[in-house]
C-alpha cells in the first residue's frame, strides 16, 4: 500500500488562506466599510484643514494615521466577526476534526486579512496623494508598507482573542469599543502632540500609538524609540499565545 504524504504546515495554512480570500470575495459588500470609512475620515476631517493638508511633513503623517486606522478596522472586524461568525455555524467543528493545528487557522487568516488589510489602504493614499501636500520617496513608501504589515499583527490577533472569546453579537459591540478606543489613544484621529501628558503616556503603551510612530520612523526616517519596536512585539507574542489559548479552550468546550 502506497503511504500518503501529510501536507505539511506551510502547506496547509496557504490553502486556508485561499479559501478564506475566495470566501470573503463571494460578499464584496462586507468589505466596502473597512475599505471606505478610513478614506472618508481623511477626505472630511484633514483635507479641509489646508494648514495640515498644505503641510508636507503633517500630511504625510495624517496619511500615515488614517492608514494605520484602515489596516486596524480590516483586522479587528475581518479577524474578529470571521471567527465569532464561524464558531456558530456546523461547518466550523467540521473544520477542526482535519488534520491540520489551530496555528495553521490563525496564521491563514492573518495572511488573508492582512492581503485585505494592504488592499484597504489604496483609497487613504489616492486621496493623500490627490487632495494633500503629503510626499514621499517611492523606497520609503515601500519601507511604510512593510512596517504597516507589522504594525497590523497585534490587531489581527486581538480580533482572533475577541472572535474565540464572544458569540458573534457581542463581538461587534467589543470590536467599535476597542476600535475607537485604540484610534483615539493612539493618536490616530488627533496627533500625539495635542495629548495632555498624561494621555500621551497612556498612548504609548497602546498597539495603535506604537504601529503609527513606527509607520511614520519607516516613511519619514529619524529616531525609532525603543517603546515601539519592543511594544509591537510584546503585544503580537502575548496575543498570539492568548488566540491559541482561546483557540484550545473553545475547541474543549464545544467537542472533544
Amino acid at each position: 500500500m502506497t503511504a500518503v504524504a501529510t501536507p505539511s504546515a506551510a502547506r496547509l495554512t496557504f490553502l486556508h488562506a485561499k479559501y478564506n480570500l475566495i470566501e470573503t470575495a463571494r460578499v464584496p459588500i462586507a468589505l466596502i466599510g473597512s475599505f471606505v470609512f478610513p478614506a472618508l475620515a481623511l477626505l472630511f476631517f484633514v483635507v479641509p484643514q489646508r494648514q495640515v493638508a498644505g503641510n508636507a511633513e503633517w500630511a504625510t503623517q495624517a496619511v500615515i494615521s488614517m492608514a494605520v486606522f484602515a489596516v486596524m478596522v480590516n483586522a479587528l472586524f475581518n479577524f474578529g466577526l470571521t471567527v465569532s461568525e464561524a464558531r456558530e455555524k456546523p461547518w466550523d467543528p467540521y473544520l477542526r476534526t482535519l488534520p491540520a493545528p489551530g496555528i495553521v487557522r490563525i496564521l491563514a487568516l492573518v495572511i488573508a486579512v492582512g492581503l485585505m488589510g494592504i488592499v484597504s489602504i489604496v483609497p487613504v493614499i489616492l486621496v493623500g496623494g490627490f487632495f494633500t501636500a503629503a510626499e514621499a520617496p517611492i523606497l520609503r513608501i515601500l519601507f511604510g508598507l512593510v512596517a504597516l504589515a507589522v504594525a497590523m499583527l497585534p490587531f489581527m490577533l486581538m480580533g482572533a482573542a475577541i472572535g474565540y472569546s464572544l458569540p458573534f453579537k457581542a463581538a461587534i459591540a467589543v470590536i467599535q469599543i476597542v476600535m475607537f478606543g485604540m484610534a483615539f489613544l493612539g493618536g490616530l484621529f488627533l496627533p500625539p502632540v495635542m495629548f495632555a501628558d498624561w494621555l500621551d503616556r497612556i498612548s504609548t503603551f497602546t498597539p495603535a500609538r506604537q504601529g503609527r510612530e513606527f509607520v511614520i520612523w519607516a516613511v519619514q526616517g529619524g529616531t525609532l524609540d525603543w517603546w515601539v519596536w519592543a511594544g509591537l512585539a510584546v503585544w503580537t507574542v502575548l496575543l498570539l499565545a492568548l488566540a491559541l489559548w482561546l483557540f484550545r479552550r473553545d475547541e474543549g468546550r464545544r467537542f472533544r
